[in-house]
Protein backbone atom coordinates (compact mmCIF):
# COMPACT_ATOMS: atom_id res chain seq x y z
CA UNK A 1 0.00 0.00 0.00
CA UNK A 2 1.66 3.02 -0.86
CA UNK A 3 1.48 5.98 1.04
CA UNK A 4 2.12 9.11 -1.60
CA UNK A 5 -0.52 10.90 -2.70
CA UNK A 6 -2.39 10.28 -6.28
CA UNK A 7 -3.49 13.77 -6.48
CA UNK A 8 -3.73 17.72 -4.32
CA UNK A 9 -5.98 17.11 -1.35
CA UNK A 10 -9.18 19.22 -1.73
CA UNK A 11 -10.44 20.86 1.28
CA UNK A 12 -14.26 22.30 1.53
CA UNK A 13 -12.93 25.69 2.98
CA UNK A 14 -10.57 26.27 -0.16
CA UNK A 15 -13.14 26.14 -2.61
CA UNK A 16 -14.02 29.63 -2.52
CA UNK A 17 -11.12 29.89 -5.28
CA UNK A 18 -12.29 28.40 -8.40
CA UNK A 19 -16.22 29.60 -9.26
CA UNK A 20 -16.70 32.71 -11.36
CA UNK A 21 -18.77 35.44 -10.09
CA UNK A 22 -22.48 35.23 -10.75
CA UNK A 23 -23.31 36.96 -13.49
CA UNK A 24 -24.02 40.65 -13.16
CA UNK A 25 -24.73 41.05 -9.32
CA UNK A 26 -23.59 44.09 -9.03
CA UNK A 27 -24.34 45.98 -11.87
CA UNK A 28 -27.78 44.64 -12.15
CA UNK A 29 -28.23 45.92 -8.96
CA UNK A 30 -27.37 49.11 -9.64
CA UNK A 31 -29.10 49.57 -12.97
CA UNK A 32 -31.93 47.93 -10.99
CA UNK A 33 -35.18 50.50 -11.35
CA UNK A 34 -36.82 49.25 -8.30
CA UNK A 35 -37.15 50.53 -4.92
CA UNK A 36 -33.84 48.36 -3.34
CA UNK A 37 -30.94 50.63 -3.31
CA UNK A 38 -27.50 49.23 -4.33
CA UNK A 39 -25.39 47.51 -1.16
CA UNK A 40 -22.96 49.82 0.03
CA UNK A 41 -19.31 49.68 -2.29
CA UNK A 42 -16.58 48.81 -0.43
CA UNK A 43 -13.80 46.78 -2.34
CA UNK A 44 -10.56 46.03 -0.44
CA UNK A 45 -8.55 45.39 -2.90
CA UNK A 46 -9.26 48.75 -4.52
CA UNK A 47 -6.85 52.06 -4.94
CA UNK A 48 -8.54 55.39 -5.25
CA UNK A 49 -12.15 55.55 -4.26
CA UNK A 50 -14.28 59.50 -4.55
CA UNK A 51 -15.96 60.26 -1.15
CA UNK A 52 -19.33 59.71 -0.18
CA UNK A 53 -21.63 62.06 0.74
CA UNK A 54 -22.54 63.20 4.28
CA UNK A 55 -25.61 61.05 4.47
CA UNK A 56 -24.34 58.21 1.54
CA UNK A 57 -23.65 54.54 1.59
CA UNK A 58 -19.95 55.32 3.31
CA UNK A 59 -21.84 56.23 6.90
CA UNK A 60 -23.85 52.95 7.01
CA UNK A 61 -20.91 50.80 6.50
CA UNK A 62 -18.52 52.52 8.71
CA UNK A 63 -21.38 52.77 11.34
CA UNK A 64 -21.66 48.96 10.81
CA UNK A 65 -18.08 48.12 11.42
CA UNK A 66 -17.52 50.54 14.47
CA UNK A 67 -20.66 49.45 15.92
CA UNK A 68 -20.23 45.80 15.95
CA UNK A 69 -16.40 46.34 17.17
CA UNK A 70 -17.72 48.29 20.35
CA UNK A 71 -20.74 45.39 20.77
CA UNK A 72 -17.77 43.05 21.28
CA UNK A 73 -16.24 44.86 23.54
CA UNK A 74 -19.49 45.28 25.29
CA UNK A 75 -20.17 40.88 25.01
CA UNK A 76 -16.42 40.42 26.72
CA UNK A 77 -16.09 43.16 28.64
CA UNK A 78 -18.83 45.55 30.31
CA UNK A 79 -20.71 41.84 30.82
CA UNK A 80 -18.33 42.33 34.25
CA UNK A 81 -21.44 44.55 35.63
CA UNK A 82 -23.90 42.16 34.41
CA UNK A 83 -25.54 40.73 37.73
CA UNK A 84 -25.26 44.57 38.70
CA UNK A 85 -26.69 46.45 35.65
CA UNK A 86 -29.77 44.23 34.99
CA UNK A 87 -31.48 46.74 33.80
CA UNK A 88 -29.53 48.26 31.34
CA UNK A 89 -29.53 45.76 29.24
CA UNK A 90 -33.03 45.73 29.03
CA UNK A 91 -33.38 47.17 25.85
CA UNK A 92 -31.89 43.89 23.70
CA UNK A 93 -33.63 42.65 21.04
CA UNK A 94 -33.78 38.93 21.05
CA UNK A 95 -34.18 37.12 17.98
CA UNK A 96 -34.12 32.63 17.76
CA UNK A 97 -32.82 31.60 15.24
CA UNK A 98 -31.60 27.72 16.12
CA UNK A 99 -34.90 26.29 13.78
CA UNK A 100 -33.48 27.90 10.71
CA UNK A 101 -29.93 26.40 10.38
CA UNK A 102 -30.30 23.94 8.21
CA UNK A 103 -26.68 22.29 7.51
CA UNK A 104 -24.70 20.17 10.23
CA UNK A 105 -23.40 22.06 12.58
CA UNK A 106 -19.66 21.67 14.06
CA UNK A 107 -18.71 20.72 17.25
CA UNK A 108 -18.67 22.78 20.59
CA UNK A 109 -15.41 23.17 21.78
CA UNK A 110 -14.84 24.92 24.95
CA UNK A 111 -13.87 28.49 23.60
CA UNK A 112 -16.70 30.85 22.66
CA UNK A 113 -17.61 32.16 19.42
CA UNK A 114 -19.79 35.23 18.62
CA UNK A 115 -20.77 35.87 15.04
CA UNK A 116 -21.33 39.78 15.41
CA UNK A 117 -22.86 41.34 11.83
CA UNK A 118 -23.51 44.83 11.64
CA UNK A 119 -27.18 45.51 9.79
CA UNK A 120 -27.78 48.53 7.83
CA UNK A 121 -31.53 48.00 8.16
CA UNK A 122 -33.04 51.07 8.26
CA UNK A 123 -35.94 49.95 10.46
CA UNK A 124 -36.47 51.40 13.91
CA UNK A 125 -36.01 54.60 15.71
CA UNK A 126 -33.19 56.71 14.32
CA UNK A 127 -31.67 54.64 11.57
CA UNK A 128 -33.24 55.74 8.46
CA UNK A 129 -31.29 59.08 8.69
CA UNK A 130 -28.20 57.45 7.99
CA UNK A 131 -29.42 56.29 4.27
CA UNK A 132 -29.68 58.40 0.82
CA UNK A 133 -33.22 59.86 0.39
CA UNK A 134 -34.35 56.57 -1.11
CA UNK A 135 -33.00 54.69 1.89
CA UNK A 136 -35.16 56.53 4.28
CA UNK A 137 -38.41 54.88 2.88
CA UNK A 138 -39.32 52.08 5.36
CA UNK A 139 -36.63 49.75 5.24
CA UNK A 140 -35.61 50.46 1.99
CA UNK A 141 -36.38 46.89 0.76
CA UNK A 142 -34.43 45.41 2.75
CA UNK A 143 -31.23 44.69 4.98
CA UNK A 144 -27.23 44.05 4.02
CA UNK A 145 -24.36 43.44 6.17
CA UNK A 146 -21.12 44.95 5.26
CA UNK A 147 -19.36 43.42 8.42
CA UNK A 148 -18.88 40.28 9.50
CA UNK A 149 -16.67 39.22 12.32
CA UNK A 150 -16.40 35.91 14.48
CA UNK A 151 -15.27 37.13 18.09
CA UNK A 152 -13.59 33.88 19.49
CA UNK A 153 -13.02 34.08 22.78
CA UNK A 154 -10.34 31.18 23.92
CA UNK A 155 -11.38 28.18 26.44
CA UNK A 156 -9.50 30.04 29.03
CA UNK A 157 -11.66 33.23 28.87
CA UNK A 158 -8.07 35.30 29.06
CA UNK A 159 -7.46 36.47 25.19
CA UNK A 160 -10.00 37.35 22.30
CA UNK A 161 -9.76 37.06 18.94
CA UNK A 162 -11.91 39.31 16.18
CA UNK A 163 -11.67 37.64 12.92
CA UNK A 164 -12.69 40.17 10.20
CA UNK A 165 -14.47 38.36 6.73
CA UNK A 166 -14.24 40.95 3.58
CA UNK A 167 -17.82 41.53 2.92
CA UNK A 168 -16.93 40.95 -1.37
CA UNK A 169 -15.36 37.16 -0.70
CA UNK A 170 -16.49 34.62 -3.34
CA UNK A 171 -17.30 32.18 -1.15
CA UNK A 172 -19.75 29.11 -1.50
CA UNK A 173 -23.21 29.74 0.38
CA UNK A 174 -24.36 26.41 1.68
CA UNK A 175 -28.21 25.67 1.30
CA UNK A 176 -30.62 28.49 3.62
CA UNK A 177 -33.93 28.88 4.53
CA UNK A 178 -35.42 31.99 3.45
CA UNK A 179 -35.58 34.56 5.97
CA UNK A 180 -38.66 35.88 4.84
CA UNK A 181 -40.28 33.30 2.94
CA UNK A 182 -38.92 30.03 5.27
CA UNK A 183 -38.07 28.41 1.26
CA UNK A 184 -35.26 26.26 1.31
CA UNK A 185 -32.53 28.39 -1.11
CA UNK A 186 -30.41 25.67 -3.26
CA UNK A 187 -26.58 26.44 -2.58
CA UNK A 188 -25.04 28.98 -4.69
CA UNK A 189 -21.19 30.69 -5.58
CA UNK A 190 -22.17 34.27 -4.60
CA UNK A 191 -20.43 37.23 -1.94
CA UNK A 192 -20.45 36.11 1.34
CA UNK A 193 -22.61 38.97 2.33
CA UNK A 194 -25.54 38.16 0.65
CA UNK A 195 -25.69 35.07 2.97
CA UNK A 196 -27.55 38.06 5.01
CA UNK A 197 -29.54 39.43 2.41
CA UNK A 198 -31.34 36.78 1.05
CA UNK A 199 -31.19 34.59 4.84
CA UNK A 200 -30.47 36.59 7.37
CA UNK A 201 -28.33 36.04 10.49
CA UNK A 202 -29.24 32.52 10.21
CA UNK A 203 -27.67 31.85 7.05
CA UNK A 204 -24.81 33.93 7.70
CA UNK A 205 -24.23 31.52 10.68
CA UNK A 206 -24.39 29.00 8.54
CA UNK A 207 -22.32 29.53 6.16
CA UNK A 208 -19.01 30.75 8.28
CA UNK A 209 -20.29 27.19 10.13
CA UNK A 210 -19.41 25.52 6.94
CA UNK A 211 -16.64 27.71 5.53
CA UNK A 212 -15.02 27.29 8.77
CA UNK A 213 -15.68 24.62 10.35
CA UNK A 214 -15.99 26.90 13.57
CA UNK A 215 -18.86 26.33 15.96
CA UNK A 216 -21.08 29.79 16.18
CA UNK A 217 -22.15 29.79 19.41
CA UNK A 218 -24.03 33.02 19.41
CA UNK A 219 -24.60 35.93 17.37
CA UNK A 220 -25.01 39.63 18.08
CA UNK A 221 -26.44 41.82 15.40
CA UNK A 222 -25.57 45.64 15.66
CA UNK A 223 -27.36 48.49 13.57
CA UNK A 224 -26.35 52.14 13.25
CA UNK A 225 -28.21 54.75 15.90
CA UNK A 226 -26.03 53.80 19.19
CA UNK A 227 -22.36 54.57 18.01
CA UNK A 228 -22.37 58.23 18.76
CA UNK A 229 -23.83 57.64 21.76
CA UNK A 230 -21.64 54.40 22.66
CA UNK A 231 -18.47 56.78 22.26
CA UNK A 232 -19.74 59.41 24.43
CA UNK A 233 -20.19 57.48 26.83
CA UNK A 234 -16.60 56.66 26.70
CA UNK A 235 -16.20 60.36 27.21
CA UNK A 236 -14.29 60.49 23.25
CA UNK A 237 -11.99 58.40 21.90
CA UNK A 238 -8.47 60.00 21.87
CA UNK A 239 -7.01 59.29 17.77
CA UNK A 240 -3.29 60.48 16.24
CA UNK A 241 -3.12 62.15 13.11
CA UNK A 242 0.30 62.60 10.69
CA UNK A 243 -1.41 65.68 9.32
CA UNK A 244 -4.28 67.68 9.56
CA UNK A 245 -7.45 66.50 7.88
CA UNK A 246 -10.31 69.80 6.05
CA UNK A 247 -12.75 67.34 4.63
CA UNK A 248 -16.28 68.50 4.02
CA UNK A 249 -17.58 64.86 2.68
CA UNK A 250 -17.33 63.94 6.37
CA UNK A 251 -18.06 67.21 7.65
CA UNK A 252 -14.38 66.37 9.65
CA UNK A 253 -11.67 69.31 10.60
CA UNK A 254 -8.59 67.97 12.73
CA UNK A 255 -5.03 69.44 13.74
CA UNK A 256 -2.51 66.81 12.83
CA UNK A 257 -0.91 65.19 15.98
CA UNK A 258 -3.89 64.08 19.17
CA UNK A 259 -7.51 64.49 19.12
CA UNK A 260 -9.85 63.86 21.50
CA UNK A 261 -12.95 62.57 19.27
CA UNK A 262 -16.42 62.79 20.68
CA UNK A 263 -19.13 60.46 19.08
CA UNK A 264 -19.98 62.91 16.46
CA UNK A 265 -16.48 63.60 15.42
CA UNK A 266 -15.89 60.11 15.59
CA UNK A 267 -18.01 59.24 12.93
CA UNK A 268 -16.52 61.25 10.56
CA UNK A 269 -13.01 60.21 11.67
CA UNK A 270 -14.36 56.18 11.25
CA UNK A 271 -16.04 56.96 7.28
CA UNK A 272 -12.81 59.29 6.45
CA UNK A 273 -11.86 58.48 2.63
CA UNK A 274 -9.89 61.87 1.24
CA UNK A 275 -6.70 61.36 4.04
CA UNK A 276 -3.49 59.38 3.23
CA UNK A 277 -3.92 57.40 -0.09
CA UNK A 278 -7.14 57.51 -0.20
CA UNK A 279 -7.65 53.54 -0.05
CA UNK A 280 -10.27 51.35 1.21
CA UNK A 281 -7.12 49.49 2.81
CA UNK A 282 -5.51 51.67 4.57
CA UNK A 283 -9.40 53.03 5.56
CA UNK A 284 -9.92 49.47 7.35
CA UNK A 285 -6.69 49.72 9.25
CA UNK A 286 -7.33 52.86 10.59
CA UNK A 287 -10.60 51.52 11.37
CA UNK A 288 -9.47 48.76 13.11
CA UNK A 289 -6.85 51.13 15.32
CA UNK A 290 -9.84 52.98 16.49
CA UNK A 291 -11.61 50.01 17.44
CA UNK A 292 -8.26 48.78 19.51
CA UNK A 293 -8.18 52.43 21.03
CA UNK A 294 -11.96 51.42 21.92
CA UNK A 295 -11.01 48.25 23.50
CA UNK A 296 -8.54 49.43 25.34
CA UNK A 297 -10.41 52.22 27.05
CA UNK A 298 -13.54 49.34 27.56
CA UNK A 299 -11.34 47.48 29.24
CA UNK A 300 -9.90 49.86 31.33
CA UNK A 301 -10.30 50.17 35.26
CA UNK A 302 -11.08 52.81 35.24
CA UNK A 303 -14.34 52.39 33.11
CA UNK A 304 -15.55 49.01 35.13
CA UNK A 305 -14.75 50.51 38.66
CA UNK A 306 -16.97 53.46 37.51
CA UNK A 307 -20.85 52.68 38.25
CA UNK A 308 -22.34 55.65 36.69
CA UNK A 309 -20.28 55.03 33.21
CA UNK A 310 -20.21 51.62 33.04
CA UNK A 311 -24.29 51.74 33.19
CA UNK A 312 -24.16 54.43 30.54
CA UNK A 313 -22.11 52.49 28.76
CA UNK A 314 -23.85 49.50 28.83
CA UNK A 315 -26.86 50.84 28.13
CA UNK A 316 -25.81 52.74 24.97
CA UNK A 317 -24.96 49.72 23.92
CA UNK A 318 -27.54 47.64 24.44
CA UNK A 319 -30.19 50.00 22.94
CA UNK A 320 -28.49 48.70 19.18
CA UNK A 321 -28.18 45.27 20.01
CA UNK A 322 -30.36 41.69 18.96
CA UNK A 323 -28.55 38.50 20.14
CA UNK A 324 -30.14 35.37 20.62
CA UNK A 325 -32.13 34.41 23.76
CA UNK A 326 -29.55 31.72 24.62
CA UNK A 327 -26.86 34.17 25.27
CA UNK A 328 -29.52 37.06 26.09
CA UNK A 329 -31.50 35.00 29.42
CA UNK A 330 -28.57 32.63 30.04
CA UNK A 331 -27.28 34.17 33.27
CA UNK A 332 -24.98 31.53 34.50
CA UNK A 333 -23.12 31.69 31.46
CA UNK A 334 -23.09 35.49 31.21
CA UNK A 335 -21.92 35.19 34.64
CA UNK A 336 -19.00 33.27 33.96
CA UNK A 337 -17.90 35.50 31.10
CA UNK A 338 -18.08 38.68 33.43
CA UNK A 339 -15.38 36.47 35.85
CA UNK A 340 -13.14 35.79 33.19
CA UNK A 341 -13.58 39.60 31.46
CA UNK A 342 -12.38 40.94 34.60
CA UNK A 343 -8.63 39.60 33.45
CA UNK A 344 -9.04 40.57 29.63
CA UNK A 345 -7.73 43.55 28.71
CA UNK A 346 -6.30 44.94 26.02
CA UNK A 347 -3.45 43.09 25.95
CA UNK A 348 -5.45 39.89 25.45
CA UNK A 349 -7.34 41.35 22.40
CA UNK A 350 -6.20 41.30 18.58
CA UNK A 351 -7.58 41.99 15.28
CA UNK A 352 -7.38 39.69 12.59
CA UNK A 353 -8.48 40.13 8.86
CA UNK A 354 -9.04 36.93 6.48
CA UNK A 355 -6.21 36.69 4.58
CA UNK A 356 -7.24 37.43 0.96
CA UNK A 357 -6.23 38.47 -2.59
CA UNK A 358 -8.23 40.12 -5.91
CA UNK A 359 -10.46 37.58 -7.51
CA UNK A 360 -8.66 36.47 -10.43
CA UNK A 361 -12.03 36.61 -12.63
CA UNK A 362 -12.78 40.16 -11.08
CA UNK A 363 -10.57 42.72 -9.12
CA UNK A 364 -13.18 44.09 -7.32
CA UNK A 365 -14.02 40.99 -5.52
CA UNK A 366 -12.15 39.07 -3.18
CA UNK A 367 -10.68 35.78 -2.67
CA UNK A 368 -9.39 33.67 0.75
CA UNK A 369 -5.61 33.54 0.63
CA UNK A 370 -4.91 29.17 0.91
CA UNK A 371 -4.16 27.72 3.12
CA UNK A 372 -3.44 30.52 4.95
CA UNK A 373 -6.70 31.34 5.54
CA UNK A 374 -7.75 27.60 6.46
CA UNK A 375 -4.88 27.48 8.95
CA UNK A 376 -6.08 30.45 10.90
CA UNK A 377 -9.39 29.02 10.65
CA UNK A 378 -7.92 25.74 12.43
CA UNK A 379 -6.70 27.72 14.99
CA UNK A 380 -9.34 29.16 15.88
CA UNK A 381 -11.02 25.76 15.89
CA UNK A 382 -8.18 23.87 17.49
CA UNK A 383 -8.28 25.98 20.42
CA UNK A 384 -9.98 23.60 22.83
CA UNK A 385 -8.30 23.14 26.36
CA UNK A 386 -8.22 25.19 29.34
CA UNK A 387 -4.23 25.78 30.33
CA UNK A 388 -2.95 23.37 33.09
CA UNK A 389 -0.18 22.79 34.78
CA UNK A 390 0.24 18.82 33.98
CA UNK A 391 3.43 16.79 35.63
CA UNK A 392 5.64 14.81 33.12
CA UNK A 393 4.42 11.24 31.57
CA UNK A 394 7.43 9.59 33.67
CA UNK A 395 7.79 11.63 36.17
CA UNK A 396 7.45 9.51 39.70
CA UNK A 397 5.73 10.52 42.66
CA UNK A 398 6.65 11.10 46.21
CA UNK A 399 9.69 12.68 44.85
CA UNK A 400 11.31 16.06 45.03
CA UNK A 401 13.05 16.04 41.90
CA UNK A 402 13.11 19.12 40.13
CA UNK A 403 10.57 19.46 37.18
CA UNK A 404 11.82 18.52 33.94
CA UNK A 405 12.74 20.88 30.70
CA UNK A 406 9.43 21.36 28.42
CA UNK A 407 10.02 19.57 25.65
CA UNK A 408 9.31 21.83 22.52
CA UNK A 409 8.03 20.23 18.57
CA UNK A 410 11.11 20.68 17.32
CA UNK A 411 12.58 18.12 19.16
CA UNK A 412 10.07 15.79 19.33
CA UNK A 413 11.22 13.04 15.84
CA UNK A 414 7.98 11.76 14.51
CA UNK A 415 6.83 8.74 12.22
CA UNK A 416 4.08 8.97 10.61
CA UNK A 417 2.07 5.65 9.81
CA UNK A 418 -1.27 5.39 7.69
CA UNK A 419 -3.32 3.01 9.38
CA UNK A 420 -6.17 4.10 6.85
CA UNK A 421 -7.21 3.37 4.15
CA UNK A 422 -6.80 7.03 2.57
CA UNK A 423 -3.40 7.30 0.17
CA UNK A 424 -1.56 9.93 1.55
CA UNK A 425 -2.86 10.20 4.59
CA UNK A 426 0.41 10.07 6.38
CA UNK A 427 1.99 12.49 4.04
CA UNK A 428 -0.61 14.95 4.35
CA UNK A 429 -0.47 14.64 8.46
CA UNK A 430 3.22 14.45 8.18
CA UNK A 431 2.93 18.03 6.70
CA UNK A 432 0.79 19.42 8.98
CA UNK A 433 2.92 18.52 11.94
CA UNK A 434 6.27 19.82 9.91
CA UNK A 435 4.46 22.95 9.58
CA UNK A 436 3.65 23.13 13.52
CA UNK A 437 7.49 22.48 14.04
CA UNK A 438 8.11 19.12 14.50
CA UNK A 439 10.97 16.96 13.71
CA UNK A 440 9.09 14.53 11.45
CA UNK A 441 11.49 11.89 9.95
CA UNK A 442 9.15 9.12 8.05
CA UNK A 443 6.47 8.24 6.42
CA UNK A 444 4.92 4.37 6.25
CA UNK A 445 1.40 2.66 6.68
CA UNK A 446 0.62 0.06 9.24
CA UNK A 447 -1.71 -2.78 8.61
CA UNK A 448 -4.24 -3.17 11.56
CA UNK A 449 -5.66 -6.84 12.20
CA UNK A 450 -7.81 -8.11 9.26
CA UNK A 451 -7.06 -5.36 7.13
CA UNK A 452 -9.08 -3.07 8.07
CA UNK A 453 -8.77 0.72 8.87
CA UNK A 454 -7.29 1.48 12.11
CA UNK A 455 -11.02 3.06 13.63
CA UNK A 456 -8.63 5.74 16.12
CA UNK A 457 -5.34 7.10 15.71
CA UNK A 458 -2.59 6.14 18.29
CA UNK A 459 0.51 6.95 19.72
CA UNK A 460 3.67 4.66 20.42
CA UNK A 461 7.16 5.07 21.58
CA UNK A 462 9.69 2.80 22.74
CA UNK A 463 9.87 1.39 26.13
CA UNK A 464 13.46 1.55 27.01
CA UNK A 465 14.11 5.25 26.24
CA UNK A 466 13.49 7.21 29.16
CA UNK A 467 12.30 10.53 27.52
CA UNK A 468 9.97 8.83 25.69
CA UNK A 469 6.86 9.57 27.03
CA UNK A 470 7.45 13.11 27.85
CA UNK A 471 8.18 13.23 23.68
CA UNK A 472 5.14 11.31 22.69
CA UNK A 473 2.73 13.71 25.35
CA UNK A 474 3.85 16.89 23.20
CA UNK A 475 2.93 14.73 20.43
CA UNK A 476 -0.42 14.14 21.52
CA UNK A 477 -1.37 17.17 23.08
CA UNK A 478 -1.20 18.67 19.37
CA UNK A 479 -3.34 15.85 17.11
CA UNK A 480 -7.18 15.93 17.62
CA UNK A 481 -8.76 13.73 18.66
CA UNK A 482 -6.33 13.03 20.85
CA UNK A 483 -4.37 9.79 19.98
CA UNK A 484 -4.03 6.89 23.18
CA UNK A 485 -0.74 6.79 24.06
CA UNK A 486 1.41 3.48 24.91
CA UNK A 487 4.85 2.00 25.17
CA UNK A 488 6.04 -0.69 22.68
CA UNK A 489 6.70 0.51 18.69
CA UNK A 490 4.59 -1.01 16.19
CA UNK A 491 5.79 -2.37 12.56
CA UNK A 492 5.49 0.18 9.92
CA UNK A 493 5.04 -1.32 6.24
CA UNK A 494 7.06 0.42 3.08
CA UNK A 495 8.67 3.07 5.31
CA UNK A 496 10.69 5.53 4.00
CA UNK A 497 12.41 8.98 4.27
CA UNK A 498 10.24 12.25 5.07
CA UNK A 499 11.59 15.40 3.38
CA UNK A 500 9.17 18.30 4.00
CA UNK A 501 7.43 20.09 1.35
CA UNK A 502 5.88 22.68 3.20
CA UNK A 503 8.75 24.10 5.50
CA UNK A 504 12.67 24.07 5.85
CA UNK A 505 14.14 20.92 6.78
CA UNK A 506 14.57 20.24 10.75
CA UNK A 507 18.04 20.84 12.14
CA UNK A 508 19.42 17.23 13.86
CA UNK A 509 18.03 16.14 16.60
CA UNK A 510 20.08 15.60 20.27
CA UNK A 511 21.48 12.21 20.33
CA UNK A 512 19.63 9.46 21.79
CA UNK A 513 16.14 11.68 20.78
CA UNK A 514 13.26 8.85 20.76
CA UNK A 515 11.59 8.52 17.84
CA UNK A 516 7.54 8.64 18.65
CA UNK A 517 5.00 6.56 15.94
CA UNK A 518 1.92 8.24 15.14
CA UNK A 519 -0.23 5.67 13.65
CA UNK A 520 -3.10 7.77 11.68
CA UNK A 521 -6.85 6.27 12.63
CA UNK A 522 -10.12 7.12 11.14
CA UNK A 523 -11.44 9.70 13.40
CA UNK A 524 -7.93 11.65 12.65
CA UNK A 525 -9.54 15.60 12.65
CA UNK A 526 -6.19 17.65 12.81
CA UNK A 527 -3.05 19.06 13.67
CA UNK A 528 -3.81 21.98 15.96
CA UNK A 529 -1.85 25.23 14.81
CA UNK A 530 -0.04 27.42 16.85
CA UNK A 531 2.04 28.85 14.21
CA UNK A 532 0.24 30.84 11.65
CA UNK A 533 1.87 31.92 8.30
CA UNK A 534 3.13 35.66 7.56
CA UNK A 535 -0.47 36.72 5.79
CA UNK A 536 -2.28 36.26 9.19
CA UNK A 537 0.17 38.05 11.29
CA UNK A 538 0.93 41.06 8.77
CA UNK A 539 -3.35 41.43 8.49
CA UNK A 540 -3.24 41.55 12.69
CA UNK A 541 -3.22 44.05 15.10
CA UNK A 542 -3.06 43.58 18.77
CA UNK A 543 -5.28 46.45 20.92
CA UNK A 544 -2.46 47.07 23.26
CA UNK A 545 0.70 48.26 20.71
CA UNK A 546 -1.89 50.94 19.19
CA UNK A 547 -1.92 53.33 21.92
CA UNK A 548 0.34 55.79 20.46
CA UNK A 549 0.24 55.23 16.64
CA UNK A 550 -0.45 58.08 14.15
CA UNK A 551 -2.32 57.18 10.97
Amino acid sequence: MSDYRSGPVVDSAQDHRAAATQPGSRMARRQATGATPPPPDDHPPRGHRSGDGPNGQAKMRVLAYVSIGVTAVMVAGALTAYTVYRDAFSNINEKSVKGDIINPRPPETGALNVLLVGSDTRAGEGNAKYGQQLARQADAGGKRTDTIILMHISPDRDKAQLISFPRDSLVQIPKCKNEATKQEMAPRRDMINSAYSSGGIACTMSTIETLTGIRVNHFVEVDFSGFKNIVDALDGIEICLKTGVNDKASKLVLPAGKSLLDGEKALGYVRLRKYGDGSDIQRIKRQQIFLSKVVAKATSSELLTDVGRLRDFVAAAGQSVTMDPELANDTEQLIRIAMSAKEMTANGVKFITVPWGPAPEDPNRVVWKEPDATELFTAIRTDTEVTAATPSASAGTGTSAKPKAKVKPEQVRVQVLNGTKTVGKAREVADELAKQGFNVVGLGNFEAPGGVSLPKSEIHYAKTVEAAADHAVVLGASVLPKPQAASGKVAATNPQTYSSTTTAAAGAAPKGTPIIQLVVGEDFDSVKVTKLPDSVQQNSLTASEQRNVCT
